[in-house]
């Protein structure tokens, strides 16, 4: 009788686990810890300053954040977050969705246009920052140029009116490539069949893109949807390069690097302050991202 390479029952059991056993000592150690230390520094002073002692304050920092001085600043900065996630979430689909849809037809040169859209996301933050503050320069850069002529004379990227929304609108220009991959993934998985029996029945583009390939794109949507909450609740690089972490552009996550490495109006570096704010970040995510992933699921289930 031939033996098991794996030898005896026992064993064979345990080989999915040592499988798994890596991945999840990675998760443990660069993941799991962290997180956990993170939530143990809100109770803290830590400054992260060296050779500064520090000591557990309570629930010091979360009282700062919601009943002191800065607590309106503090709301504004989650307002203008949620304010950044819903617009990306929402533009960023539909713009790629479209994109898609029009990939997807095969007009000549599709390839070219699917890899210049895609481009701007294996591009470094850093590059794109810096391309970016070149085009739109207030003094010699392109976009001021033209808006000079027609006699607009405004700041851009420092302007406090508009300056966060073009820093939107970029972020949105970097991302979408990512959607729309995922989006004419899920439209050339539809079987071509289903599509010309709907023609055949007479249904028009409308009633096609309603009844055969809205319904089963549903799971790229899912996937577009919880990617895009849970990125623009953790982007914070390219609003700093893009504007330094002026006040009217500070988001959650950027207000984390801020206060860690003391770049924001109080230059000491304020861990256990961050450590709260990281911890405030989780919640909002978890509070945004995981009724929607329900509801995603349920509809999906429905279609």
């Amino acid at each position: 009788m031939n033996q098991s390479p794996f030898g005896t029952r026992r064993t064979r059991e345990l080989v999915p686990y040592l499988g798994v056993a890596p991945g999840l000592l990675i998760f443990l150690l660069f993941t799991f810890l962290p997180a956990c230390a993170v939530l143990v520094f809100s109770f803290t002073n830590l400054s992260g300053v060296p050779n500064v002692g520090w000591e557990f304050v309570g629930w010091a920092n979360y009282e700062r954040f919601l009943f002191s001085g800065e607590s309106a600043a503090n709301l504004q900065v989650i307002e203008r977050t949620l304010v950044f996630m819903a617009v990306l979430v929402v533009v960023q689909n539909a713009v790629a969705l479209a994109v898609a849809l029009l990939l997807n037809r095969g007009i000549r040169g599709a390839s070219f246009f699917r890899a210049v859209v895609f481009l701007p996301v294996i591009l470094g933050v850093t590059v794109i920052g810096l391309v970016w503050s070149l085009v739109l320069d207030p003094v010699g850069g392109p976009v001021s140029g033209v808006l000079n002529s027609v006699g607009i004379d405004s700041a851009l990227l420092g302007d406090t009116t508009w300056g966060f929304a073009i820093i939107m609108a970029i972020q949105l220009w970097s991302a979408v490539g990512y959607s729309m991959i995922i989006f004419l993934s899920g439209l050339q998985s539809i079987p071509a069949e289903l599509i010309e029996a709907a023609t055949a029945d007479g249904a028009n583009l409308w009633q096609r893109f309603r009844h055969v390939t809205w319904p089963l794109l549903a799971p790229a949507v899912n996937a577009n949807v919880l990617i895009g909450i849970i990125g623009s609740l953790k982007t914070y690089q390219l609003i700093w390069v893009l504007a330094g972490g002026r006040d009217d552009t500070v988001t959650l996550p950027l207000a984390v690097f801020l206060r860690s490495f003391g770049l924001s109006s109080d230059p000491t570096p304020d861990q256990g302050f961050a450590s709260t704010l990281s911890v405030v970040q989780f919640i909002l995510i978890a509070c945004i991202a995981l009724p929607t992933m329900a509801i995603l699921r349920r509809r999906e289930v429905q279609l």
